[in-house]
């Protein structure tokens, strides 16, 4: 069998890609999503803007609203029919979407209207933001995002694990999301394994950095490193995890910050969730010596964009540990265990251990997703519109040195400043090319 013929195979009865015409018609015959449109459907516009490596995404607007419309292709976008990828995605991120609207209603697009036979979900249109990773290329700062993000991931990542939820109740969940493994093993060869190896779809910044990747395919004390974090990430059913929240995957505003496109959801290790927001940081650190800024503009951000790195750990730690305080409803570390004054000592340090190994997890993922980006398939745009090529890969040099450091001496960075000091230092550093 074909792959194309595999891709077609695994549609379900009802499914057709949609184009802008088809579209048209679908939504002007639902009454929630014509009614929030307003307008008769013919005076809509409609506008197919997907940037992504997966999926269709149109904007749709009407006279009175709009509208962002996603469908999820029976193959991977980026690629094409040669990589089949299964539309149950589609139900995945519509259930992820549903429990972190839960948990975090002011982070994520309103739902409007949800259609599992077309792998299709309308949803709140996000003005005037735009995508985070973006606007960080041009060099602007958001001063909400650390809040923001903080609250969703502390929010989303508490209530879902153990420390919340019964264990009849979490291992239900795990169920609920066990199925979306194709999406995990997108993730399991492209960030955990394809870096590490010769594979056909890795790519780099050559020849610049063709010792480099070299060097990482044979590097054995990376390998271990690399495959104790997949060994986690595919083990630990800690809590529901976004499972791809880089700066693609959020959008922005001065006031307000939405994260989106939860389709890699499932119980995972919650260090990958932070490790994917340190990760993009960074690089938009390491980036920024790349892109045409004033020495004054530059050193804004780049300072901006390492407090924040500071704050997002912090900040994190500070409202997921009040959350573990406050609302401990959960089978895990039962507080009939630590009755009095000594036993709420006891159980605060802890809890101080706890976060401590979720730092130690959240830095080595933070290296995994910075190494993946720049040697395997689908880059960042933080590097890849630097023009000039050598200066793109003097920006990336630097940031797979700090990720090589951070995942083979983890335990050495135990605080969010040891990492911020490593970025400072190697700012400067001048790889030989």
């Amino acid at each position: 069998m074909t792959t194309s013929a595999a891709a077609r195979q695994q549609t379900p009865s009802g499914y057709r890609i949609l184009n802008e015409a088809d579209l048209r018609l679908y939504l002007a015959a639902i009454p929630a999503v014509a009614g929030q449109l307003g307008g008769p459907a013919e005076r809509w516009t409609i506008v197919e803007v997907g940037d992504g490596n997966l999926n269709l995404v149109f904007i749709v607007k009407g006279t009175t609203g709009g509208l962002a419309v996603k469908q999820a292709l029976p193959y991977v976008r980026l690629v094409g029919e040669s990589w089949p990828l299964p539309l149950s995605r589609a139900h995945y991120e519509h259930l992820a979407l549903s429990h972190q609207a839960r948990l975090a209603p002011a982070s994520v697009p309103a739902i409007v209207h949800h259609d599992a036979a077309l792998a299709l979900t309308a949803m709140e249109l996000l003005e005037p933001h735009i995508i985070m990773r973006k606007g960080m290329v041009a060099g602007t700062i958001y001063p909400a995002f650390v809040d923001h993000i903080t609250t969703f991931m502390a929010r989303t990542l508490f209530f879902s694990s153990d420390l919340a939820l019964s264990a009849a109740e979490k291992k239900e969940a795990i169920a609920s999301f066990a199925g979306n493994h194709a999406l995990c093993k997108i993730t399991e060869d492209l960030i955990f394994t394809d870096p590490y190896r010769v594979a056909e779809q890795n790519r780099w910044t050559s020849p610049w950095l063709d010792a480099t990747a070299a060097d990482i395919r044979a590097d054995l004390d990376l390998h271990v490193a690399i495959s104790r974090l997949k060994l986690k990430f595919m083990s630990s059913a800690e809590a529901l995890i976004h499972g791809d929240l880089h700066t693609g995957s959020i959008m922005v505003t001065d006031t307000e910050t939405k994260v989106i496109d939860p389709e890699f959801a499932f119980y995972g290790p919650m260090g990958f969730d932070v490790g994917a927001v340190l990760a993009n940081l960074l690089m938009a650190y390491f980036a920024s010596a790349g892109h045409e800024r004033t020495p004054g503009d530059r050193q804004a951000f780049e300072g901006w964009v390492l407090g924040t790195v500071d704050q997002v750990w912090n900040g994190f730690a500070g409202k997921f540990l009040a959350l573990w305080r406050s609302e401990a409803t959960g089978d895990a570390y039962p507080l009939s265990l630590f009755p009095g004054d000594a036993g709420a000592a006891r159980l605060e340090t802890e809890r101080q251990a706890y976060m401590a190994r979720l730092f130690q997890d959240a830095v080595g993922f933070t290296a995994a997703k910075i190494i993946r980006r720049i040697l395997g398939l689908a880059h960042n745009i933080d590097f890849e519109l630097i023009e000039d090529a050598k200066q793109r890969a003097v920006c990336e040099a630097r940031a797979l040195r700090l990720a090589r450091r951070l995942m083979t001496e983890t335990a050495s960075f135990t605080s969010i400043d040891a990492v911020t000091k490593a970025a400072r230092e190697l700012r400067e550093w001048q790889p030989e090319f």
